[in-house]
């Protein structure tokens, strides 16, 4: 049975990698916006994201975060990250870098977007219990089929650690 997950990433940068991921066909995850849709909703405001970013939650067992180059530095990754926790889902981090773009770039391993989520009144962080993986492989190809390969475990793997911490 496919897993219902949320994909969280960094829109801008990581979109095309993204859908590629999506294609696997191991889970089945949110409806993702377009650039346009997403404008629309960011124009509504914050508390119209955070809504957003629960309705697709809702239901969901796992946050499939997608880390590229700068989704560490995605203040709404951040909060999907935190609320995806404090709502009890598993929370996988899946390094997609060497995935080309939709010009065929792959770019640099961003940091993990974990350390900026810090359990309230502790400097503990979330990267020393969440998952963060980096695919084997030395280009897109080696990389998408580690993915394809590995990801219904690494998400079992996350439900498995969230469910004990």
């Amino acid at each position: 049975m496919a897993r219902h997950v949320f994909f969280s990433f960094h829109f801008a940068n990581d979109f095309w990698r993204t859908q590629q991921v999506r294609n696997i066909n191991a889970l089945e995850g949110q409806t993702l916006y377009s650039a346009n849709d997403w404008e629309a909703v960011k124009k509504k405001g914050d508390a119209a994201i955070e809504k957003w970013i629960a309705d697709q939650m809702h239901g969901k067992t796992c946050a499939v975060v997608l880390v590229g180059s700068e989704t560490y530095s995605r203040p709404w990754v951040i909060h999907e990250i935190s609320k995806a926790w404090n709502d009890k889902r598993g929370v996988l981090g899946i390094r997609i870098n060497k995935l080309l773009d939709v010009n065929g770039n792959s770019s640099i391993a961003g940091e993990s977007p974990f350390e900026k989520v810090k359990f309230t009144g502790t400097n503990k962080s979330l990267a020393g219990i969440a998952p963060l993986k980096t695919p084997s492989g030395a280009d897109s190809k080696a990389v998408y089929a580690s993915i394809a390969e590995n990801i219904e475990e690494w998400i079992e793997e996350a439900i498995r650690v969230r469910a004990n911490n």
